[in-house]
Protein backbone atom coordinates (compact mmCIF):
# COMPACT_ATOMS: atom_id res chain seq x y z
CA UNK A 1 0.00 0.00 0.00
CA UNK A 2 1.37 3.43 -0.98
CA UNK A 3 1.92 5.97 1.79
CA UNK A 4 -0.77 8.62 2.01
CA UNK A 5 0.47 12.14 1.42
CA UNK A 6 -0.83 14.98 3.56
CA UNK A 7 -0.44 17.50 0.70
CA UNK A 8 -3.64 18.86 -0.71
CA UNK A 9 -4.33 18.91 -4.42
CA UNK A 10 -3.83 22.67 -4.49
CA UNK A 11 -0.40 22.37 -2.85
CA UNK A 12 0.62 19.67 -5.32
CA UNK A 13 -0.56 21.76 -8.25
CA UNK A 14 1.20 24.85 -6.88
CA UNK A 15 4.43 22.86 -6.56
CA UNK A 16 4.16 21.66 -10.15
CA UNK A 17 3.57 25.22 -11.37
CA UNK A 18 6.59 26.44 -9.40
CA UNK A 19 8.72 23.68 -10.90
CA UNK A 20 7.53 24.63 -14.38
CA UNK A 21 8.51 28.24 -13.69
CA UNK A 22 11.95 27.14 -12.50
CA UNK A 23 12.49 25.11 -15.67
CA UNK A 24 11.46 28.12 -17.75
CA UNK A 25 13.94 30.30 -15.86
CA UNK A 26 16.75 27.80 -16.40
CA UNK A 27 15.96 27.67 -20.11
CA UNK A 28 16.02 31.45 -20.38
CA UNK A 29 19.34 31.59 -18.53
CA UNK A 30 20.94 28.98 -20.79
CA UNK A 31 19.66 30.61 -23.97
CA UNK A 32 20.95 33.98 -22.77
CA UNK A 33 24.32 32.33 -22.06
CA UNK A 34 24.48 30.99 -25.61
CA UNK A 35 23.55 34.36 -27.09
CA UNK A 36 26.13 36.20 -24.95
CA UNK A 37 28.81 33.64 -25.73
CA UNK A 38 29.54 33.01 -22.06
CA UNK A 39 30.50 29.36 -22.56
CA UNK A 40 27.06 27.73 -22.39
CA UNK A 41 26.87 25.05 -25.07
CA UNK A 42 23.97 24.95 -27.49
CA UNK A 43 23.03 21.35 -26.66
CA UNK A 44 22.41 22.01 -22.98
CA UNK A 45 20.40 25.12 -23.89
CA UNK A 46 18.24 23.12 -26.30
CA UNK A 47 17.68 20.41 -23.71
CA UNK A 48 16.65 23.02 -21.13
CA UNK A 49 14.23 24.60 -23.61
CA UNK A 50 12.70 21.20 -24.43
CA UNK A 51 12.30 20.37 -20.73
CA UNK A 52 10.53 23.68 -20.18
CA UNK A 53 8.32 23.08 -23.22
CA UNK A 54 7.34 19.57 -22.09
CA UNK A 55 6.61 20.84 -18.60
CA UNK A 56 4.39 23.58 -20.04
CA UNK A 57 2.55 21.11 -22.28
CA UNK A 58 1.95 18.82 -19.30
CA UNK A 59 0.55 21.70 -17.23
CA UNK A 60 -1.77 22.65 -20.11
CA UNK A 61 -3.09 19.07 -20.26
CA UNK A 62 -3.66 19.09 -16.49
CA UNK A 63 -5.49 22.42 -16.82
CA UNK A 64 -7.64 21.02 -19.62
CA UNK A 65 -8.57 17.98 -17.50
CA UNK A 66 -9.46 20.19 -14.53
CA UNK A 67 -11.65 22.44 -16.71
CA UNK A 68 -13.31 19.39 -18.25
CA UNK A 69 -14.04 17.91 -14.81
CA UNK A 70 -15.45 21.25 -13.61
CA UNK A 71 -17.71 21.50 -16.66
CA UNK A 72 -18.94 17.95 -16.17
CA UNK A 73 -19.75 18.63 -12.50
CA UNK A 74 -21.53 21.88 -13.48
CA UNK A 75 -23.77 19.92 -15.88
CA UNK A 76 -24.88 17.46 -13.20
CA UNK A 77 -28.48 17.63 -12.05
CA UNK A 78 -28.98 17.51 -8.29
Amino acid sequence: MAPVSSDSFAETLRGAIDEMGALQGQAETKVAGVLEGSGTDVHSALIAVEKADLSFQLMMQVRNKIVSAYQEIARMQF
